[in-house]
């Protein structure tokens, strides 16, 4: 049972890994033009306190035996840290205001949920309420896919939800639902088992879809439900790294 959960949480970590990563293209071409374009900022300030709270939950006088959620999700958020300061600095003056905003919120509730389990909270306490505050924001981040989801099936088409990210979002939330299985943790299990079931949805639009071109009349035409769907800039580029961020 040990060496199956730390297995599994080692393949979390790996696909974990890949997801954190995947927006590097996207950044790479913002700083090259110097310049957010189109790309929201949301999903990074937002992917951040996700880490923090998974980050936190894992350490061990928080809940034992899950250090290797830390040990991922530490590293998530130093990516996602880079990320929102990258799009902070070129981002328009409104822009700008907006995810510093959001930053400053992140860093709100990730102190108040530090300062309360440390000392208003002990023992089994600790961990219900560090372990609903994670499980919640990993849900909301599994979650955000749904727009591209629906995207697809208005256009029947798979050319902006890329195969590769959809994979790893199942390997990603099936490991460690796994994971969570097998440590008997509900706070890991429960969110990542919506993961799992969002990711392997992704992959069965896609290969239903595949073949498929998009409809041009499907796509969205205004820039607020392009916006919404991801689909607001129309270079390849970032439409493939746009969607998926919203979940990384």
């Amino acid at each position: 049972m040990d060496v199956a959960h730390f297995i599994f949480g080692i393949f979390g970590n790996a696909s974990g890994l890949f997801l954190f990563l995947a927006p590097i293209v996207t950044f790479w071409r913002i700083v090259s033009n110097k310049s957010t374009e189109k790309f929201s900022g949301v999903p990074y300030p937002m992917t951040l306190l996700n880490c923090l709270l998974s980050a936190w939950y894992g350490l061990p006088f928080v809940s034992p035996n899950n250090l290797l959620v830390t040990i991922i999700n530490g590293t998530g958020a130093g990516i996602e840290i880079i990320y929102v300061f990258i799009f902070i600095y070129f981002a328009p003056k409104k822009e700008k205001t907006k995810i510093i905003g959001l930053f400053s919120f992140v860093v709100a509730v990730f102190s108040v949920v530090v300062l309360v389990s440390l000392f208003a909270l002990q023992g089994n306490a600790r961990k219900l309420f560090c372990g609903f505050a994670a499980a919640i924001f990993s849900i909301v981040m599994y979650g955000s896919p749904l727009s591209i989801m629906r995207l697809v099936i208005k256009t029947k088409s798979v050319e902006f939800m890329p195969f590769f990210l959809s994979l790893f979002v199942f390997l990603c939330g099936t490991s460690w639902f796994i994971y969570g299985l097998l440590g008997r943790d509900p706070f890991v299990a429960v969110p990542n088992g919506v993961g799992s079931a969002l990711g392997t949805a992704q992959l069965i639009l896609y290969f239903i879809y595949r073949d498929n071109k998009s409809d041009p009349k499907k796509i969205p035409r205004t820039e607020e439900e392009a916006m919404e769907m991801g689909t607001a800039n129309k270079n390849p580029i970032s439409n493939s790294n746009g969607i998926q961020e919203g979940r990384v």
